[in-house]
């Protein structure tokens, strides 16, 4: 209390003298001076009252904040307001000079004061402080320093002292001693110097951690892991905790029934998790998962944030603490908070659990049947951005194992809403979860379509420009929603007339790489469906463009077959094979060559050369592909003459025994329609070869089947959903994280009945059934 009280006299007078220097303003002038002194000694004809002089008050040092107002005193008499005699003035100076120092006491130090007392004020004007005033806070503030630097020298000595025999008492056997103790140390953990000395005291860290772990009493252990939370909050308090192992004992602690020594536990592991390199494992070990995981029934939505955020941090990258939260039903929890609970940080640590598990392949079936997908999609409308996305991206890495899942309208139409969204990632994920959700599922094709999905789509495409995150998916999506469904033709009329046709086409040209330009022929093979289509595709540059890819994948896919036939081991450009590209544009003129216009150009671009050769192909689907345009083409005598001019005669012949039905039925309708205007005696053996073809055809299947021919949709591989793209790191999708979809062996397209020139003997018809797209056209990313 003496330094105190030193400081608060010296603090007086001081702030005195800063408060006169305040209000007298700069120094004057020799010239000022000389004529105050005129002015003083009756210059003006006015007498000295005492106020201008100054004759009768104090010293200027000690002259107090009523000086402020000097100037409206002398304004007042000037004005002829004399209604002070010289003797009231003096003493009112006088009174004023007595309570000087009280009036700066109780600006500055006003506990100081006794009770009643009145202090005269001269503040004038309630608008403007006077000096005293204006020097109270930063006075205050500095008391204040003063003060907490003498207390916390107190604090950092008191703790040193004690911390010795606060050692010998947490070891004593006497549990009340030891209680008492820990209590001691909680308490003095709560203010800083003493924190500092604890957290530097190895032997002190260790002597708590034992009391945690080996006693029993509540308030031994209150007070212990009371003191390590304070400390946890420091660098040096969490190296010294966890070189005192104290991780075993806090996760011993998370099977505590009281809420404090849970909450205490669980946030100083967090703090531990966050900072502290080691501890992940370290908690692994002592079988912190479990522990956490058992705790995800609580309903403190405060303690919960804590508990999934610690659960995302150790199952982050290591596949073994995913498959222990698997393990002990974590999913189901974890499913269950985002269904039942609106507190915004709650969710978002927990979405990122979620989204951390589902690039599991254990955990992300699970995710899906307890309702991750229901439960992920009631947040898309929230207006917390974070949440938002590490939802969308949760469900992209859940999407190709939801193909199956029904009741998803909810989720559809807030995807669908997305995609109007202004922020990138949103759209990426979006057009990326509705890609895979359209896979194969004709319901959630229905619904997207009558949700006006395609024209967003479109309009998707159209902004994103040269995005490829973006347009990727999105002309997967747009590919399954136009075939193989019921309103297949509505999707494929939609793109048309949301004029999207351009836009799709624009698509095959540079920059587009190979995974997106593949599924732009998926989705303009499947425009070609619809013969109102044909027109503007053809006008808009897609037959050139097909067959311009043709040719370059045709001639790149011959290089890499040398290459590999040399040992060399034959590279895919970002992933696709250029087999793939070759029969997918081979499909897609396939379709357009059903058009007599589309015929004549496919004719003039010199590409049945191509076909023809493509009929040699290794691949079986290619030689059906090549076959399939050839029958188109042959359609027309023009085209039938020229397929017979590049020597497609004997090849087509023997093509008649394969054992694919698709290319021996297209075969002999093109050996048919090539032998139109042939004599006679050529179509006689040309009609001995087709029926022998059939009957051994007949043959093979009755003997292998034990009935007749399957349909052929049966014959073609089942439909495949390709495993999508995962994230779960902060980041959003990237360019790079998508692939192109499907390999050779699901590549296969449908067929549906051909429009064919009435002829004497009708040729067999090529397969066909009512599903309108093959597998390839209709998978995943």
């Amino acid at each position: 209390m003496n330094l105190i009280y030193k400081v608060e006299h010296s603090f007086i007078n001081t702030t005195s003298t800063m408060a006169f220097q305040m209000q007298a303003g700069p120094p004057r002038s020799k010239q000022d001076n000389s004529e105050a002194l005129m002015w003083q000694q009756g210059g003006y004809g006015v007498l000295d009252s005492g106020v201008h002089s100054g004759a009768t008050t104090g010293a200027h040092s000690i002259r107090d904040e009523e000086m402020d107002d000097g100037s409206l005193l002398f304004d007042l008499d000037s004005q002829g307001y004399s209604g002070f005699t010289t003797d009231q003035v003096d003493e009112m100076n006088a009174e004023l000079n007595v309570t000087r120092s009280q009036r700066v006491r109780a600006a500055m130090f006003p506990e100081t004061l006794d009770e009643g007392v009145e202090i005269p004020s001269t503040q004038f004007d309630p608008s403007v402080p006077t000096a005293v005033q204006r020097l109270a806070e930063p006075a205050q503030m500095l008391k204040h320093a003063v003060v907490n630097i003498i207390n916390y020298q107190d604090d950092a000595d008191l703790a040193t002292r004690a911390i010795p025999e606060l050692i010998k008492l947490l070891n004593d056997e006497d549990q009340v001693i030891v209680s008492n103790a820990a209590m001691m140390v909680h308490q003095l953990s709560k203010k800083e110097a003493a924190r500092h000395a604890i957290m530097s005291n190895p032997q002190l860290i260790a002597a708590l951690v034992r009391a945690i772990s080996s006693s029993n009493d509540l308030d031994t252990t209150k007070g212990a892991v009371g003191t390590l939370h304070n400390l946890s909050h420091h660098r040096q308090g969490l190296l010294a905790i966890f070189k005192s192992g104290g991780i075993p004992a806090l996760v011993k602690l998370l099977s505590s029934p009281v809420e404090t020594v849970l909450f205490y536990g669980i946030t100083t592991l967090h703090n531990l998790l966050l900072h502290q390199d080691g501890s992940k494992m370290a908690v692994r070990l002592a079988g912190g998962l479990q522990k956490m995981v058992s705790l995800l029934c609580k309903n403190n939505v405060k303690f919960l944030a804590i508990v999934t955020d610690c659960l995302q941090i150790l199952a982050y990258g290591n596949q073994e603490s995913k498959l222990i939260i698997l393990a002990s039903q974590g999913p189901i929890e974890l499913v269950r908070i985002m269904r039942s609970y609106d507190y915004e940080k709650l969710l978002w640590t927990t979405s990122r659990v979620l989204k951390v598990l589902s690039v599991c392949g254990s955990n992300k079936p699970a995710i899906v049947e307890a309702g991750g997908m229901q439960a992920l999609s009631l947040h898309l409308g929230h207006p917390s951005q974070r949440l938002v996305l590490n939802c969308l991206w949760t469900l992209r890495n859940l999407s190709d194992a939801a193909t199956k899942v029904d009741g998803l309208e909810g989720l559809l139409q807030g995807l669908v809403n997305s995609l109007s969204s202004e922020d990138g990632n949103i759209v990426t994920c979006a057009a990326g979860i509705l890609s895979n959700l359209t896979c194969n599922n004709q319901q959630n094709k229905v619904v997207v379509c009558q949700m006006n999905g395609i024209e967003a789509l479109v309009r998707t495409v159209r902004a994103a420009g040269d995005r490829e995150e973006i347009t990727e998916p999105a002309v997967c999506a747009l590919r399954h929603l136009t075939s193989r469904h019921p309103v297949s033709e509505m999707g494929q009329n939609a793109i048309r007339l949301s004029y999207g046709i351009p836009v799709v086409v624009k698509l095959m040209q540079p920059p587009s790489r190979w995974p997106l330009i593949k599924a732009v022929i998926g989705l303009i093979r499947n425009l070609a469906l619809c013969p109102a289509n044909h027109a503007p595709l053809r006008e808009h540059g897609a037959i050139a463009r097909l067959v311009h890819l043709l040719m370059r994948a045709y001639q790149d896919s011959q290089r890499r077959t040398s290459v590999s036939s040399g040992g060399s081991t034959a590279l895919y450009p970002d992933g696709v094979r250029m087999e793939e590209i070759v029969e997918g544009t081979v499909g897609a003129l396939h379709i357009l060559a059903r058009e007599s216009h589309n015929r004549a150009q496919i004719r003039g671009m010199n590409v049945i050369s191509i076909f023809v050769q493509l009929l040699y192909h290794e691949l079986e689907n290619v030689q059906r592909v090549a076959a399939g345009v050839l029958c188109e083409l042959a359609s027309d005598k023009e085209g039938a003459d020229m397929i017979e001019r590049e020597g497609a005669t004997t090849t087509l012949t023997e093509l008649l025994h394969s054992r694919n039905e698709g290319v021996a039925t297209y075969a002999a309708a093109i050996l048919f329609r090539m032998s139109e205007d042939k004599s006679s005696d050529y179509k006689k053996r040309l009609s001995m070869e087709l029926s022998n073809s059939l009957f051994d055809r007949e043959s093979m299947w009755g003997h292998e089947m034990g009935g007749p021919p399957p349909d052929f949709q049966d014959m073609l591989n089942p439909d495949t959903v390709f495993d999508s793209p995962v994230f779960s790191g902060p980041n959003p999708p990237t360019l790079s994280a998508y692939r192109g979809f499907g390999d050779a062996g699901v590549m296969d397209f449908n067929f549906d009945g051909m429009d064919m020139d009435s002829y004497d003997d009708v040729p067999p018809q090529p397969p066909s059934d009512g599903n309108q797209d093959a597998a390839w056209y209709d998978t995943d990313l």
